[in-house]
């Protein structure tokens, strides 16, 4: 079974199951902050880790594997969400490689009406510095509505680059002034904190949500 870390009302009617990114846990300050603003503005949020980053609690240093193949953990994990009597609608997603296998899962599950949406948190539309290794193919035809919020400093995919690779009309992408891969803004210069950010990130997802 999943292990999950729960947050928000049980009686919400959406639930947010999230995954970590590559290099950080599912307790990392971003996203317990992640969590935390999503649960204010009335979700049920689920965190849960993929097994490589579950065995670094107990000292296996394991690196992050190929993304696609944590795939069916990603799909177990919605299945050991709805077996914990988490009902309603379900919006999956994560932060960076997170919400990368959750776009990877979404169409599949859409079908099958598991889930509602897709939210990605920094997508990593490719590694930084190499602009040519795009990971972007499964985007062009994805069906799910999907939301991206991706600020205008983040290394893995700049509002320019974006701007020509051709996403799925099921794709809105949300840019966060001045936020870098963890949407973090710097405030002298933007004028927001990363408090903000997050409170725009969780009202944006409970609008779109109600049209869903």
């Amino acid at each position: 079974m999943t292990h999950f870390l729960l947050d928000g009302p049980d009686s919400a009617s959406v639930a947010i199951l999230l995954a970590h990114g590559a290099g950080a846990p599912m307790d990392s300050a971003s996203m317990a902050a992640t969590a935390k603003a999503f649960a204010t503005a009335g979700f049920r949020v689920a965190r849960f880790e993929f097994h490589y980053m579950a065995a670094r609690r107990y000292g296996h240093r394991k690196p992050p594997p190929r993304a696609e193949t944590v795939n069916p953990e990603y799909v177990k994990a919605i299945a050991d969400l709805r077996a914990k009597g988490v009902t309603g609608k379900l919006i999956i997603g994560g932060k960076s490689m997170g919400g990368r296998v959750a776009s990877m899962v979404a169409d599949e599950m859409f079908a099958k009406g598991e889930i509602a949406g897709l939210v990605c948190l920094g997508y990593p539309f490719h590694p930084p510095g190499k602009p040519e290794q795009l990971r972007t193919k499964h985007l062009a035809g994805l069906k799910t509505p999907t939301l991206i919020f991706q600020g205008t400093r983040d290394e893995f995919g700049t509002k320019e680059e974006v701007a020509t690779y051709g996403l799925s009309d099921a794709i809105e992408v949300i840019w966060l002034e001045d936020g870098d891969h963890d949407l973090k803004p710097r405030k002298a210069v933007s004028g927001f904190s990363a408090g903000d950010h997050l409170k725009t990130v969780a009202e944006t997802i409970k609008a779109w949500a109600e049209r869903i």
